[in-house]
């Protein structure tokens, strides 16, 4: 597929991708060849900041920066704005129309691409050290001076309504749209982050300029870096990337919203053999203190694979289903704990009542001291597995700042899971697993439950 035919990435896999790696970073152990690498903070002499591993392995740099706020921000009516402008910023600025700015990237392999979740929008460079210089250029007419010319809005203005209409015949996507509808009504994140057919074609080119005079901004800035680059090196390149930004631009607010998890389960109907299901509850902040003893109740629950409750008694003792799992989704403005499921639709109603029998057996009775040791050790050991690139550090820099988690988290981070006791998982799942309110949202025919159950 070549560097015109990549349009496929502002699609909301990506995008939700990005916020689901940000939500369960907590989960990620602790890389230990990075435990004794120093995370360097970097000031720009402009005061811009990034977050930095040296890395001289190999001649490459990996930068992740991302923007707080992101398709939340949406005007009304506008949904999808953010998610169109992370389609079209490499696709033309400054000088270079689209089809030169491709070449330049494809010609130096430099991978540049941008991203856009409901609680920011972001953006990744990766180039070798010999094409730093015309790769970060690149980088800098992108992000302050797009052209959004008409031919490329339009292209990725088709590209984004044909994944719409795609998405329309898809159970996955259907259940994903529907559920966030049903949990947080009359609230942004009730939109998909790439919009509707409607909010997309009324998107027009000043709502694109807009978006990048008053969303990309200084003062939401997070950057980290990897590789072969230096301290002294960086500093000034990041007001040559980035100083031309604006400080500040338009107040944005998203009020935080309880999700209505009420309990009930919604089936939309499809003629498919298999339904898509997601089920979920009103989850746990990222800042809260119980979220360690949360992440370690949830690898149990169903965020440990083949080794969860989940996986072990739907899948593994009862053959209902190839997979299932639950995460903790910490969305900024409404935290959510989603699982996801797809079975027969003669299986439907049992594999729901296996899952609420599991949520309810964990609330009631709690864990037991081998699963919490086993837990707590998976956590704080499969870490190396998660980060095999530069790239990929690159990203949990910039996570760890999105948080707020200390520029010495890799450092902390083991003995905050080994902190977390058996008393404190069983607390927590006690207050936080509410069986009553799991709220199911179903497409497909599944057999004993209607559309308005």
């Amino acid at each position: 597929m070549s560097a015109r035919q990549r349009f496929g990435r502002t699609t909301t896999g990506r995008s939700m991708g990005l916020a689901i790696a940000l939500a369960v970073l907590v989960a990620w152990a602790p890389f230990r060849a990075l435990a004794a690498v120093e995370v360097q903070r970097v000031v720009s002499p402009g005061g811009i900041e990034a977050w930095l591993v040296e890395d001289r392995s190999n001649p490459i740099i990996a930068m992740r920066f991302a923007f707080r706020g992101g398709a939340a921000l949406d005007p009304q009516g506008k949904a999808g704005l953010a998610n169109m402008v992370s389609g079209l910023l490499d696709e033309g600025a400054g000088d270079l129309d689209s089809q030169a700015f491709q070449e330049q990237l494809e010609t130096l392999s430099v991978q540049l691409s941008f991203d856009a979740g409901r609680d920011s929008f972001g953006g990744r460079l990766k180039t070798i050290t010999g094409n730093l210089d015309t790769a970060t250029d690149l980088l800098r007419l992108a992000v302050t001076r797009p052209r959004f010319d008409s031919e490329p809005v339009e292209r990725i203005r088709s590209q984004i309504a044909a994944g719409l209409r795609r998405d329309a015949e898809r159970p996955g996507a259907i259940a994903s749209r529907e559920f966030f509808a049903a949990l947080f009504p009359d609230h942004p994140y009730a939109l998909p982050v790439r919009g509707t057919l409607d909010s997309v074609a009324a998107i027009d080119a000043e709502d694109l300029r807009r978006f990048v005079s008053q969303r990309l901004t200084r003062d939401g800035l997070l950057i980290g870096v990897v590789g072969d680059i230096s301290a002294e090196n960086l500093a000034p390149l990041l007001d040559t990337i980035f100083g031309d930004l604006p400080q500040s631009g338009a107040d944005g607010h998203v009020d935080d919203l309880m999700p209505e998890t009420n309990g009930t389960t919604r089936v939309v109907e499809l003629s498919v053999p298999q339904s898509a299901v997601i089920f979920g509850q009103r989850g746990i902040a990222r800042d809260h203190p119980d979220y360690y003893a949360a992440t370690v109740m949830n690898h149990i629950l169903g965020g440990g694979s083949f080794t969860s409750r989940l996986y072990q008694e739907v899948r593994e003792k009862r053959g209902l289903v190839y997979s299932v799992y639950s995460s903790l989704v910490p969305l900024d403005h409404g935290p959510l704990i989603i699982g996801r499921a797809g079975t027969a639709n003669a299986r439907v109603a049992e594999t729901l009542d296996v899952v609420r029998g599991e949520w309810q057996r964990l609330a009631e009775n709690g864990v037991t001291a081998e699963e919490l040791e086993a837990s707590k050790q998976f956590l704080t050991g499969s870490f190396p597995l998660r980060f095999t690139s530069s790239d990929r550090i690159a990203n949990v820099l910039v996570a760890m700042q999105l948080y707020d988690l200390g520029i010495d988290y890799l450092d902390r981070r083991n003995a905050l899971i080994e902190a977390v006791t058996l008393a404190d998982v069983n607390r927590v799942a006690a207050s936080l697993l509410d069986p009553e309110s799991l709220t199911v949202m179903v497409v497909g025919q599944p057999e004993g439950l209607g559309p308005t159950n």
